[in-house]
């Protein structure tokens, strides 16, 4: 399986420990440059990135079709563009993104798209985590990360997790 990821799921997952969910439910993920380049700023956070740095489950590529990335960055950012070009170009099974527009702009190219939320959904199905709520209350709080009140009681809905 080929899966490509943008930088917000691997940056969010890594801030609550447990970017081990995308190894387990997908074996290895392909980071565009610009989206590993975009992780590494985490560093001037005071993140230590040593657990991404040697996992040999994440491979670095970059995109070849620069025209194409440079067409989408009227739109999107340089790591979204990137990702959704590297998607087609190794025809990827699956894009981890969360951001709007480039989902939008992959779903009109074909591409198959999973978010953060999704992943979660995931990991519980399989075993690999309890709590959906529990990791997506962390990442709103801890991480900053944007959900609509919508999605996350929907995300909630699904797993039974809702009261």
């Amino acid at each position: 399986m080929v899966v490509i990821s943008d930088t917000s799921p691997v940056s969010g997952l890594y801030r609550i420990n447990h970017l081990f969910l995308l190894e387990r439910l997908f074996g290895r993920v392909i980071l565009p440059d610009a989206v590993f380049q975009e992780i590494l700023q985490l560093r001037s956070f005071g993140y230590d990135l040593k657990e991404i740095l040697t996992a040999d489950w994440i491979e670095v590529k970059s995109a070849t079709n620069v025209s194409e990335v440079g067409n989408l960055l009227h739109h999107l950012d340089l790591g979204e563009a990137e990702a959704i070009v590297l998607a087609k170009e190794l025809h990827a099974d699956l894009l981890v993104m969360d951001e709007s527009k480039g989902r939008a702009m992959a779903q009109q190219e074909g591409i198959t798209i999973i978010g953060l939320a999704g992943i979660l959904v995931e990991a519980k199905a399989a075993g690999h985590i309890t709590s959906v709520k529990l990791l997506l209350d962390r990442l709103l709080d801890e991480v900053n990360f944007r959900m609509s009140r919508q999605l996350y009681e929907f995300v909630l809905r699904q797993v039974g997790e809702m009261p």
